[in-house]
């Protein structure tokens, strides 16, 4: 039995719209869930580790909603080694495949799709590269596939799709009949928004995107290339799926999305990912500089838009991380504003647009990193005592 007491916390910022500042100094985790939120006093500390938070703010671990994985920590589009790791101690603790892309030699035709999703999918069930979950096995749906297929999949454990658009399927309704079958054997779907991002993708404009009716309107804002103002505005309004803004896209088009939601009221369906790793590169803080971009030009409160990269995507793919409550997973963020912000607090430095520093990294009750090598470094770092 595992037992963690965070302490002499200063903020805690619990990644729900509705309450997203919680009164709280102490947060307890036994066996890597959250067992207690509170006052120190009410908390017994023997026989757990300790932090010492020295008042700085607690987050719930960063959700990646969008991002390509293929073998372990290893990407091919960058040669490089411990992304993911890197993403890490950028405050992300899990990662959500939109497609195994970048797969070398990636097979194309059913059978081999198929096998490399459920490859995917149980390589990093058994695998969390320095800690980090990564949900993966999410085929590129091509011609030809049927409801069995899908049905297939769901029973070998595949419970996401790929992109749809990054393979031969990209009209509408043959996009809205796979999509169906998905959503009924449980399945999520994610679909391409934008002009082409790698050879065999193509454009996916608003009409292809409101007839196929995905859970997830991947990176609303483009990857790279985006879609006209109309018919960004048209796809918030017409339809209540989630909105993907993405750091690899369109900055003006990630605000104009983002103004769409406030204005619908419909701010929970926000979610952030990076898209990466991607022809841009790899981005370990891609989720903290979207957090800090919307905030900052979108005229956010901090609190608010952290939500966007923590509960919301929590509650869009429904898992039992990304909120500071009792019973969830024990994914958090120890973070304070960084050294020489103009800002008092690590909220106003957040909405100037500064990045905070990361001082420590949990998943799952367990300490994975400390001081971030990647963030400027914090006003004030926490302690194990």
């Amino acid at each position: 039995m595992s037992k963690l007491v965070i302490k002499n916390i200063g903020l805690v910022l619990s990644g729900d719209l509705d309450n997203p500042v919680l009164d709280a100094d102490t947060i307890a985790t036994e066996d890597g869930k959250i067992t207690g939120i509170g006052a120190e006093k009410d908390f017994d500390q023997e026989g757990a580790t300790v932090v010492d938070a020295k008042g700085t703010t607690v987050t719930p671990g960063l959700i990646d909603s969008h991002v390509h994985p293929v073998a372990g920590d290893w990407t091919p589009r960058q040669s490089q080694l411990n992304w993911i790791d890197s993403s890490l101690h950028g405050g992300v603790t899990t990662m959500i495949s939109a497609g195994e892309v970048h797969y070398p030699g990636r097979a194309k035709d059913i059978v081999g799709l198929k096998a490399l999703a459920i490859t995917a999918q149980r390589a990093f069930d058994n695998l969390r590269p320095s800690g980090v979950k990564v949900h993966a096995g999410a085929p590129v749906i091509e011609q030809g596939m049927v409801e069995q297929d899908f049905k297939e999949l769901a029973e070998a454990g595949v419970k996401l799709l790929g992109e749809i658009g990054l393979g031969s399927v990209k009209a509408g309704a043959e996009a809205k009949q796979m999509v169906t079958w998905a959503r009924k054997y449980g399945i999520q779907s994610t679909i391409h928004t934008g002009g082409p991002s790698i050879p065999g993708s193509g454009l996916i404009d608003k009409d292809v995107v409101l007839e196929a009716d995905a859970d997830i309107i991947g990176h609303i804002n483009g990857g790279h290339t985006a879609l006209p103002d109309d018919q960004i505005t048209c796809l918030c309004e017409s339809c209540g799926r989630g909105i993907e803004i993405v750091h690899n896209g369109n900055e003006r088009s990630a605000l104009l999305a983002l103004n769409c939601a406030r204005e619908l009221k419909q701010m929970e369906r926000v979610i952030l990912g990076t898209d990466g790793p991607a022809g841009s590169g790899v981005q370990p803080l891609g989720i903290l500089r979207m957090v800090s971009m919307l905030s900052a030009l979108g005229q956010v409160p901090a609190e608010i838009a952290l939500c966007f990269a923590t509960g919301n995507t929590a509650r869009m793919r429904d898992l039992n991380c990304g909120i500071i409550e009792v019973g969830r997973e024990a994914d958090f963020v120890i973070m304070d504003r960084a050294q020489h912000s103009p800002a008092e607090t690590i909220l106003e430095s957040i909405q100037l647009g500064d990045l905070p520093g990361v001082g420590m990294t949990i998943i799952d009750g367990v300490i994975r990193s400390e001081r971030s090598r990647n963030t400027p470094p914090a006003n004030t770092l926490p302690e194990v005592i």
